[in-house]
């Protein structure tokens, strides 16, 4: 076991990977892999990109980091092209960088594969087509930003080394690559070419621009075929379907899709908020009726069209918070579900061991039925709650009735929640006096006690009231009119329900008999407190105090225990591991620092690039989850004390750690593929080490039955039926006086055997061939090679005929001990060795006995056998005393 430590960094936490991200603002990318026959979705996730297959939308590849955010992205069959600032890099695989292009002065913000080229432009005018083999420069083309800005290119179907270009201006152009020639322009519609896109008729392109209107326009004959208006903004992406059904999808930046009918040349259908924020592209799968969409919400979405009237439904999705999320918490006993709340409003849970385990309880409804018939007058925002700022979990009784409770920004009611169904529970949980209503009272934090029965709720007004989580009737409040002179800054009930401990901006921490609800103790603080964890096995208390300030207070004392300073910012999310040894915390001076409680220390801290908002460690101790600002990820990072021997020291007061990088996603073991047509499978040599035994890859099938072909034989024999003799027509007698049948007479050919000698018609086989040629060489691959092509039966005819009785030679005999030797020696095919020259022994010692030659050779053989069993027994008995060591000793 090795001893973990890192100074620099973190010494017990290291990054695992990231929970929730999906996609960005930027296109997708879809590609065909022919060899698995299945389309593959690429999406950008910041400085990388991510692979999915479309069927189970499972990740299966996450490419390498670049050193800048991605700003663009493109794919053909073989690789994967994105830009980079202005550097533009090619992928294999989906994840290793092999080529790298340089030679636009601005960024790159589209990007075209054409063949065997690469056709890249940058907000400079710069037009690039790159020779995509090498990685140089082909041809580059000038425009002129305030005339002609390349806002979108395509490369029409059937037009030969033509590519057409829009602008931002409204203007198109057709040129021609090959000979660097303007073939012909087009004056445009007044507004700006947002997208190109081929239509499955030839000749025929769809032109999206900013204004809103598509335009499907015949470029051979510059003809405009029809024309349709979309009143969301500008067209984002189209995408046309080729499974026989004339319909067009475009995207809006409100986040709506629209399906256009080209028959009839009008809106068939849509699917408004498809997604929360701008769709970024939509592609129809080739020849399927699946439309793909992803957008800036973090979210992929495969949409199947089977509805009546040509609608369509969701089909699978993977998607994450479209906002930064606030509070994390894990969910059960087993630390494999980490619940989430973001600025979006959305509660979600994600799985650390698969995706398709993630559950999206979706957003906060003030009402449902109001929202699900979405009445004239009622906007869809009006009918959403804000944004989740504080919950509580318990998995006690929530087969039973909700388990999570939620309260919401500047929102007096609190929410309920079931994980189960996934959805928002049937409760709203408001006080009953009429005189808080109209107050700007409003919820700030909740706990659930540990049996799922009650609800603690504070608000900012210093009431603290009860309630039933199953009827959620209310149950009383604590304290005479209010429990805290100002807001209620945190809310605990201990494990066994006798104890209810609340913090608030009175700068006092008070004890409460839960079920009585009369007060039983307060202590002072030096500071107001910011928010409080309980500890419920241990009954240790932690408080943040505004002053940046950690303590930690004992519930059956009522007494602080300890005390540490050292953030140098406010403190925003803390946790207990399971045995309460350790409390972790991260505040806004972008550190995460684990303080140690029996020796009151700190013993572990590392910098992270943006601030964490929360941070939970798992009821088995094994992952702490954090979540940062600016960041729509929930990061794992893996708990090393658990694997390996960490020293935690205490840390001095003046430690400056350095940045440790966030984790990255990581592609799941089971969905993990090339997404290569090109094979790269790894060989593995036929011996690693000289001193190694190594046996063969032939199954046991043909070695372990040479000895035993007789008994097989024998075994396997049909057997035939009996058979009596015919008796003639006529049968001979003999003279005499007692007739008696005369017995057939034996002629010369029945009586000789009808039984050849093999060495008359004996002709040499193959492998007796290569091991006569093999002498002269003295290389026994090739006859090696034939054994092990045959089967058992051939084996042993081909040995059989080593003898001079078989049609062979005793010089054979001799050629095959030496290609048992050789085998020997090299230590390869150890198996197929021993089980050659047992049934060689076998079927010729009789005649090697005879010949003084062949003994030598054969007691040369044993020394070798003995030699190298030795060296086998010495390491099998090395190896079982140590097994037998470690399954014995206490460790």
């Amino acid at each position: 076991m090795s001893v973990v430590r890192n100074r620099n960094g973190s010494s017990l936490f290291s990054g695992f990977r990231v929970l929730g991200l999906y996609s960005n603002h930027l296109p997708h990318a879809l590609r065909y892999h022919k060899k698995h026959r299945e389309f593959y979705l690429l999406t950008v996730v910041g400085k990388c990109f991510h692979t999915y297959n479309v069927n189970k939308l499972g990740i299966v590849a996450v490419s390498n980091s670049l050193s800048e955010d991605i700003s663009c992205m493109a794919a053909d069959r073989m690789l994967v092209f994105v830009a980079s600032g202005r550097e533009i890099s090619a992928f294999a695989r989906s994840k290793e960088e092999v080529m790298r292009y340089s030679g636009h002065r601005q960024e790159v913000h589209l990007l075209l594969p054409f063949g065997d080229h690469l056709i890249s432009a940058d907000r400079g005018g710069d037009l690039i087509v790159w020779d995509a083999a090498v990685g140089e420069e082909y041809l580059r083309l000038q425009f002129d930003p305030a005339t002609f800005d390349v806002s979108a290119m395509m490369h029409p179907s059937t037009f030969l080394n033509k590519v057409l270009l829009g602008s931002s201006q409204g203007a198109l152009q057709l040129w021609n690559i090959k000979t660097s020639k303007l073939l012909f322009s087009f004056p445009g519609w007044s507004s700006g070419v947002t997208v190109l896109q081929q239509t499955p008729a030839v000749d025929v392109v769809g032109v999206g621009t900013a204004t809103g209107r598509i335009i499907i326009h015949n470029i051979r004959l510059d003809e405009t075929l029809m024309s349709f208006m979309q009143d969301w903004g500008p067209i984002t992406s189209l995408s046309f379907r080729t499974d026989g059904q004339p319909i067009m999808a475009s995207g809006s930046p409100q986040g709506h899709i629209a399906l256009w009918d080209l028959e009839r040349r009008q809106l068939a259908t849509q699917l408004r908020h498809a997604h929360h924020t701008a769709v970024a592209a939509v592609t129809f799968i080739p020849r399927q009726p699946l439309l793909v969409t992803n957008g800036a919400d973090n979210a992929i979405k495969v949409w199947i069209f089977d509805q009546a009237g040509g609608g369509a439904r969701l089909l699978r999705s993977r998607q994450g918070h479209s906002a930064p999320p606030t509070i994390i918490r894990h969910h059960g006993n087993d630390g494999q579900n980490i619940l989430s709340a973001g600025q979006d409003g959305t509660l979600q849970s994600f799985s650390t061991v698969h995706e398709r385990f993630n559950r999206n309880l979706g957003h906060g409804s003030m009402n449902k039925k109001k929202e699900q018939k979405k009445k004239r007058g009622v906007a869809y925002e009006d009918l959403r709650l804000p944004a989740i700022t504080a919950f509580a979990s318990a998995s006690a009784r929530q087969s039973d009735w909700d388990g999570i409770l939620a309260c919401h920004r500047g929102r007096l009611a609190t929410t309920t929640w079931n994980y189960q169904r996934c959805t928002m529970g049937a409760h709203r949980l408001r006080p009953p006096l009429p005189g808080r209503h109209g107050s700007t009272e409003y919820a700030t934090v909740v706990d659930i006690t540990s049996c799922g029965n009650f609800a603690v709720i504070g608000s900012s007004s210093g009431h603290i009231d009860v309630y039933n989580m199953q009827s959620g009737f209310h149950r009383g409040c604590y304290g005479d009119g209010t429990a805290h002179g100002g807001a209620v800054r945190g809310v605990a009930v201990d494990a066994l329900n006798q104890l209810m401990v609340s913090v608030g901006s009175d700068c006092l921490l008070k004890t409460w008999h839960f079920s009585s609800r009369k007060w039983a103790g307060q202590l002072e603080l030096s500071a107001a407190p910011a928010s409080m964890m309980l500890h419920r096995p241990s009954g240790m208390l932690a408080i943040a105090l505004d002053d940046f300030t950690l303590i930690v207070v004992d519930m059956a004392t009522r007494r602080i225990v300890r005390k540490f300073p050292g953030h140098h910012g406010k403190i925003n999310d803390m946790t207990f591991s399971p045995d309460g040894r350790w409390l972790v915390t991260g505040a806004m001076d972008c550190t995460i620092r684990t303080w140690d409680l029996p020796s009151g220390c700190l013993v572990d801290c590392f910098l992270v690039a943006t601030a964490a908002v929360g941070v939970s460690l798992s009821p088995t101790g094994d992952f702490l989850a954090t979540a940062h600002v600016d960041s729509l990820g929930v990061y794992i990072w893996t708990n090393q004390s658990l694997c390996s021997l960490v020293s935690l020291r205490p840390l001095p007061a003046d430690y400056q750690p350095s940045i440790t990088p966030l984790p990255s996603v990581q592609s799941d073991e089971a969905e993990q593929e090339v997404i290569s047509d090109e094979d790269d499978q790894y060989e593995s040599p036929e011996q690693l080490e000289a001193e190694l035994v190594t046996l063969s890859l032939q199954p046991e099938c043909r070695w372990k039955s040479l000895l035993h072909l007789d008994a097989i034989r024998k075994r396997n024999k049909p057997t035939a039926p009996p058979v009596a003799a015919a008796a003639p027509f006529f049968l001979p007698t003999l003279s005499g006086l007692t007739p008696r049948f005369a017995s057939p007479a034996s002629t010369q050919q029945e009586v000789q055997s009808k039984v050849l000698n093999w060495g008359v018609l004996a002709q040499k086989s193959h492998f007796c061939a290569a091991l006569e040629s093999a002498v002269k060489s003295n290389t026994y691959e090739q006859p090696l090679l034939l054994l092990k092509g045959l089967g058992p039966s051939a084996v042993d005819v081909e040995l059989r005929s080593l003898s001079a009785e078989g049609g062979g030679a005793d010089c054979l005999l001799l050629a095959f001990i030496r290609m048992i030797d050789s085998m020997l020696a090299s230590g390869r095919d150890f198996d197929l060795a021993h089980a050659y020259l047992a049934l060689f022994l076998k079927l010729h010692l009789r005649s090697l006995s005879r010949d003084a030659v062949a003994m030598d050779a054969l007691l040369c053989l044993s020394e070798c056998l003995e030699a190298r069993w030795a060296e086998l027994r010495a390491s099998f008995d090395q190896s079982l005393c140590l097994l037998g060591y470690a399954k014995s000793a206490l460790l």
